[in-house]
C-alpha cells in the first residue's frame, strides 16, 4: 500500500501545474482533488478508490491513466489561455 503523501506527490508530478489533495475517508476509501495552486479552482475530484488496491506501482500509474481520461472528459475542464 502507497502512503497518502507519496501518492499525492506522484499525482502533482504527473498534472503539473496542478495541486492534489488526497484525502482517506473511515472506510478507507480515498478521494483524489485536483485543483489551479493559485486560484483554488478544482477541475476534478473522485471518491471512493479503493486504497487498498493502490500496492503495486502498476497500480498507481493505472490510477494516474485513469484521473488523467477523467480530467480530460470532464466537460469543465477548460485549457488554460495565455
Amino acid at each position: 500500500m502507497i502512503y497518502l503523501a507519496q501518492l499525492r506527490v506522484q499525482l502533482e508530478h504527473s498534472f503539473s501545474p496542478l495541486a492534489c489533495e488526497c484525502s482517506l475517508t473511515g472506510d478507507s476509501s480515498l478521494t483524489v482533488k485536483l485543483y489551479h495552486r493559485e486560484t483554488g479552482q478544482v477541475d476534478l475530484v473522485v471518491s471512493g478508490l479503493s486504497i487498498a488496491s493502490l500496492r503495486t506501482p502498476d497500480a498507481v500509474r493505472a490510477l494516474i491513466e485513469e484521473l488523467r481520461y477523467e480530467l480530460e472528459s470532464n466537460s469543465l475542464h477548460r485549457p488554460e489561455t495565455s
